[in-house]
């Protein structure tokens, strides 16, 4: 991303908090900690993935000092695309950027999110990987997430449900409707000792869609 200049980190800090008051106001989004509290250990949320805008509601209920240093696992694809995306993604948001095409990457993805967490930084994921339009709450979760547990052990990994978003802005509509986006952080999972891949993802999905409030989408 470069060095920024005193302007550019202004811009940017002005920039995020403008999206944090702008997510509050249009869909009321707010916290539900229930089996965990905020707290300033490192951590990874992982959550479930209908929107782009998923992750601005998650890095908007955070308080103010973890959003510092809380940075989303993204697609380069999309948020290279424009420069304005560009400039969200790298200056505001400082997302850790991810080529999706496996065909085409050079560089192993793991690598830059595993330096992330080394650097300090929490990380908000998608273990889903593409957006979900499907009727399933849940699809299959990738193996990133069980690759960051096996690799650094004592980062907390918190499932976090985004509930009614998907009923705020149903695809093709331009106006939000006026319903309340909640996230909900549940209590962290960790990998078992002897847990294979396939069963700590398939109990790290269950835990997360635990989360799912009954009364919302």
């Amino acid at each position: 991303m470069g060095v920024m200049t005193p302007l550019y980190t202004l811009a940017a800090r002005i920039t995020g908090q403008a999206i944090v008051l702008f997510a509050r106001a249009i869909t009321a989004v707010h916290a539900d900690w229930r089996g965990v509290g905020p707290s300033s250990r490192q951590r990874v949320y992982f959550a479930n993935h209908v929107s782009n805008a998923d992750m601005p509601m998650i890095w908007s209920v955070l308080p103010h000092h973890l959003r510092l240093r809380t940075r989303p696992v993204a697609a380069a694809d999309y948020w290279l695309k424009t420069r304005l995306r560009a400039f969200a993604g790298g200056a505001v948001f400082q997302a850790v950027l991810i080529d999706r095409r496996p065909e085409e990457r050079t560089d192993d993805p793991m690598e830059a999110i595993l330096k992330a967490l080394d650097e300090g930084a929490s990380l908000i994921i998608f273990p889903e990987g593409l957006r979900n339009q499907g009727p399933e709450p849940l699809k299959p979760f990738k193996a990133g997430l069980y690759n960051i547990a096996k690799a650094r052990p004592d980062v907390e990994l918190v499932p976090t449900w985004v509930a009614n978003l998907s009923s705020v802005m149903p695809k093709g509509e331009i106006i939000p409707l006026p319903l309340m986006v909640r996230v909900v952080f549940g209590a962290p999972v960790s990998l078992g000792e002897a847990e294979t891949r396939g069963d700590f993802l398939t109990r790290a999905a269950a835990e997360l869609l635990a989360l799912r409030p009954e009364d919302t989408a």
